[in-house]
């Protein structure tokens, strides 16, 4: 009887999967997104889960829990039931640099099931307009003969531009002198002013604001900025940048994610969040599939292990 018991279950169970996931989506998604309203990635993340509601026919909400380098949203995600009704709408650098480099978090990147990648954000170096630097090669110059006089300021210990200068510094073989600060307006506002001889920032912060960019962490030239060489081109081979998308706790079901894939991939190629990409700098290639994505953190996780070992930022 026992036997017979758990037989009745184990295919009242196999059968719920399918039925559950056949349903899917029955009420609103929430999307979480651990940063500000009117940020970037707040505003992508609202053009994507609009574009998400249509095409599953349930709407998509969004919620902001930022703080802590998107940490707290984050973390909320990770323990959320992974059924596939609390998504997170997110940057690499929250579920690769922060886990690295505080345990305390409460998530690691196996915490989460990647959807898709929808944005891709890349970083350049910019001086002031009067600054005799024309190329990013002068300043290497200016700072093999001066080591640790070229003052540079950037996001913060541990951001992605911060990285950036950290790899280039090493491909170079360069010191240069980095300032933190708490945001890419307050670099800028310095270099506007003549305190720092040069940025590392996000293309669309520096775009418009009558800085020149010396040059373009990226493997191509941005479409947006077609003028604009990439740092590449000019003899260092660095190009680090800052993807993100959107993610599932993980042990979502596979029917599920295959839902949410589809949903996303038309989201994101859709012509609101295309126009919106474009007019942000996000490069062509800002969109991948599921294992793309997955590959992209994974290889991530090896870089940021790398460069934050270098800092001595590893806890």
């Amino acid at each position: 009887m026992r036997c017979h018991l758990a037989g009745m279950v184990a295919a009242c169970c196999s059968i719920a999967v399918p039925v559950f996931a056949q349903n899917y989506p029955e009420r609103p998604i929430e999307v979480t997104v651990p940063f500000s309203p009117g940020a970037v990635t707040d505003v992508l993340g609202r053009a994507l889960a609009d574009g998400i509601g249509a095409s599953l026919g349930q709407r998509a909400i969004v919620v902001n829990r930022a703080g802590a380098t998107g940490a707290i949203g984050a973390a909320a995600v990770a323990r959320a039931a992974p059924d596939g009704y609390a998504l997170l709408f997110a940057p690499a650098v929250s579920l690769t640099v922060v886990p690295l480099s505080n345990k305390q978090v409460g998530y690691d990147l196996n915490s989460f099931e990647p959807i898709c990648q929808t944005f891709k954000n890349e970083m350049v170096i910019v001086v002031n307009p009067k600054s005799p630097f024309k190329s990013v090669g002068e300043l290497v110059q200016a700072a093999r003969a001066k080591p640790g006089a070229v003052n540079y300021g950037h996001l913060g210990v541990g951001s992605i531009p911060h990285l950036a200068m950290v790899e280039f510094s090493q491909v170079a073989k360069v010191a240069f002198n980095a300032v933190p600060f708490k945001g890419d307006a307050d670099v800028m506002q310095q270099l506007q002013g003549g305190q720092l001889d040069f940025g590392a920032v996000v293309l669309s912060s520096a775009a418009g604001s009558g800085l020149r960019i010396l040059g373009l962490f990226a493997d191509q030239r941005n479409p947006a900025t077609p003028d604009t060489p990439t740092v590449r081109e000019q003899g260092f081979a660095v190009a680090p940048s800052s993807f993100g998308g959107l993610l599932a706790p993980a042990g979502v079901p596979a029917a599920v994610k295959a839902k949410l894939a589809k949903g996303c991939e038309a989201a994101a190629h859709g012509p609101v969040y295309a126009r919106l990409a474009r007019s942000v700098f996000q490069p062509t290639d800002y969109f991948a599939d599921a294992p793309a994505f997955a590959a992209n953190l994974r290889k991530d996780i090896d870089d940021k292990t790398r460069l934050l070992g270098l800092l001595g930022e590893l806890k």
